[in-house]
Parts: structure tokens; sequence; C-alpha cells
């Protein structure tokens, strides 16, 4: 087989990944399921989403609010997924480093809360990318505190849930903050995955959960992998300083995961039945290079004899040490490329996040192939040099390998897809 129909093929298997983490569908499916209060309730339904996929979320949603008890509506999301709704307040706001944008967006929304009513319910939409879009600084932190903190996890390897106790422990509204500051009290979240494991508490950092620990616990993870100093001043003066309820919210809200990571791995193995697709493993972490061996290592020791196609899932992690540009799909599609230079067939690899996006660029990640290090050869292009600077992006377009699909409107973290041709 000749490589171009086997990209193509990839391409599918990558689309039917994103297809299965449609927002609309899964509210669609929780609320014909559990229905919101008819008109006659006493009290007023307050919507308030928050992450990449809050636009779908929040229009499949007023579909299904009476709009006699429709209350205030409001949807935070990136620049990219950004689109108007009849009577919502949309927010456009930055990712992953907070903006001005964003931090207006949480004030909105701590607004709503000490407005509601206790016969009044919240209905939240949770979904990645929350975490940064909605900043609410805790007293006296500022946003350039937070960006500042941001970029320092950014680039020093901080996985997801290490990232979010820290952003919990600085925030009103992170890690169970919009349950306590509601008045109203019923409050039912639909949660949509982006992270390993599910962990309803690391999602969005968990507005609607308690939370992942203390500041002492954020405080003893920071100076551990020594980046406390690293720290603003003042950031690190919070962290030194109990919150008074350190426990976080109880279980008031009633929370609900209605698309993961693992509906889109399934997806791809129902779509490429042609190819015996199966998942290999399904929480794939850790560092870029680490998780490349261990793929190609899993490849180099099957039964390579038909064609056939391999499935991961997960996030990874990219330790910044140069000034390029790319993002952690990107760079574990070249380094997986680099580990099978060895490896016979015609074969492809997919590395690409399901929100169309991946770090600070316009690409979903990358879609290497056996021909990509011959390509690079041709056009003069160290790999290792790239790859020592962190400019994966330059790489893959050297060699024609970026995957772009623009803003997916979802996210529901990594999904890898390897196929095969003898």
């Amino acid at each position: 087989m000749t490589i171009l129909p086997l990209r193509e093929r990839a391409k599918e298997l990558f689309g039917a990944a994103v297809a299965a983490a449609d927002p609309s569908r899964a509210v669609r499916h929780h609320l014909i399921s559990h229905p919101l209060p008819s008109s006659d309730s006493r009290g007023k339904v307050h919507l308030i989403a928050i992450g990449k996929a809050a636009i779908a979320m929040t229009k499949e949603a007023l579909t299904h609010v009476n709009s006699d008890t429709l209350g205030q509506a409001c949807a935070v999301t990136n620049y990219e997924n950004a689109t108007e709704i009849q009577g919502v307040d949309v927010f456009s706001a930055g990712h992953p480093v907070p903006d001005e944008n964003g931090q207006k967006a949480a004030a909105h929304i701590i607004d709503i809360l000490g407005a509601s009513k206790s016969e009044d319910m919240i209905l939240a939409l949770i979904s990645g990318g929350g975490s940064a879009l909605a900043p609410a600084p805790t007293s006296p932190l500022t946003l350039e505190d937070k960006a500042q903190t941001n970029q320092v996890l950014l680039s020093n390897g901080y996985d997801i849930s290490e990232m979010n106790l820290i952003r919990q422990a600085l925030s009103d509204l992170k890690g169970g903050g919009l349950v306590r500051l509601a008045n109203a009290q019923t409050i039912r979240a639909l949660i949509i995955s982006d992270v390993i494991g599910d962990n309803l508490s690391v999602i969005a950092s968990g507005p609607t959960t308690p939370s992942l620990g203390s500041r002492q616990d954020a405080a003893t993870l920071l100076q551990e992998r020594g980046h406390w100093t690293l720290l603003p001043e003042s950031v690190r003066r919070v962290l030194s300083t109990p919150r008074s309820s350190e426990s976080g919210t109880s279980s008031a809200a009633d929370n609900h995961l209605i698309c993961s990571n693992q509906q889109s791995l399934e997806a791809v193995v129902s779509a490429g039945t042609d190819l015996s697709a199966r998942v290999i493993d399904g929480q794939l972490q850790g560092d870029v290079s680490d998780a490349a061996e261990q793929i190609a290592r899993t490849i180099k020791e099957s039964d390579l004899q038909k064609a056939q196609c391999f499935v991961w899932g997960g996030e990874t992690t990219v330790t910044l040490k140069g000034n390029g540009t790319g993002g952690r799909n990107q760079e574990l599609a070249l380094r997986v490329a680099e580990n099978l230079s060895d490896l016979s067939g015609t074969w492809v690899f997919l590395s690409g996040g399901t929100d169309g996006r991946d770090g600070p660029t316009d690409a979903a990640g990358g879609l290497v192939d056996n021909q990509t290090l011959a390509r690079l050869d041709t056009a003069g292009v160290s790999l290792k040099a790239l790859l020592d600077n962190n400019d994966s992006y330059a790489a893959l377009k050297a060699s024609g390998d970026l995957l772009v699909t623009g803003a997916t409107g979802t996210n529901v973290a990594d999904v890898q897809i390897f196929v095969y041709a003898p």
C-alpha cells in the first residue's frame, strides 16, 4: 500500500475519535434521561458553562430548559470556539495562559452564583480548559501572579493533576468554589473529561467537586520539585496561609461524567475493524520521550504480518528546555518516528489533541510516516537540533506532517493512532 491512503485512513480514524466526544450528544443523552425542572417549579435554572466545549454544551442544554424557568446563562470558552448564543452571555478567553477576559468571565459567574436563590438550580456545564479560562485569583493575587505561576507549571512538566492542585489553592472558583459561592441549594454538573482516570476534581480544576488537597500540599509539591522560588512572592505567601476551609466543598453538587477519552478510543476501534484496531493503553502519560519509547517498543514487539491499527489515549508532558514552538502531540509524533526509523513496511503514526489545538500552535498534533525522516534530510533539517529546542512545529512543517483540524469544540485529551501495512 502507498503511504497516502494510509495517512488518510489515520485521519479518518482520528475524526471518529473526535466525533465520539461530541458535547451536544453527551448533554442530550443526559438531559433526556434526567430532565430539568418543569415550568411549574418555584425557582429558576441558571446555566454556567466553562471550557472548550462550553458553546456546544450550552446550545444543547438550552433546548431542554423551559423558557419560563430559565434564569441567567453564561458560557466561557477559548477564542477559537467562541460564537454568540441568543440570551447567553458568552465570554471568549485565553488558554492555556489566563487573561483579563477570563477574569471578567469568572467575576460574572461569581455574580450569578451570589444572586441565585435557595429555590433555584445551577446547571454547570464543565469541560477541559475551564481551569485557565475562568481565573478567579484569591485575594490579594493578581491575574499576572496566576499567569506567571501557570507558566512555571507549563514549562516544568507538571501533569494536569499537579497543576490543578496548585491552581485550586490560588482560586476562589476552583476546587469546589462554584458550590461554596452559590446560594442555590440544587447544583447539577455535567462534566466532559479531558484527564486520564476521569478524576472529577481535576477536570477544569473541579469547580463543583472537593479540592485535590490543601495549600500546604501545593506548597510542598512545588518545594520538592525545586520550583518554589520561581513563583511570585505573593503566590508563596498565599500558599503558606491555610484556607479557612481546606477540605473544600462537600458533595453538595450532583456531578455527572457524560463523556471521556475512553469513548473516543472505543470509537476508533469500531471504525477500524478492517484493520483489527485495538486499544493498547488508555492511560498514556509521562514525559514524551519515555512515551515514544514505550509506543515504539510495543510496535516492534508486535506480530506485523498483516494490516493493523494500534490505539492509545492519554496526555503526556513536555519539559521545556528550548525556546521553540510546538506541543506534546507534535513532539511525541516526531520522537515515535525517530524510534521507528528501522521498522520495515509502510506505516503512519498520528498523535493529536481532540480539541484541535496542541500547545500554542494552530496544529492539533502530528501525522508522521516511514518517510518522515527522509523528508527532513532532503529539506536539510536536523531533527535532533529542533527537538533539543522544543521546536517540533518547525520540524513537522518541514516534513509536511502537521495535523491541522481547526478547533473541534470539544476536549477529551489526546489520541494516538498507529496504522500499519506490510
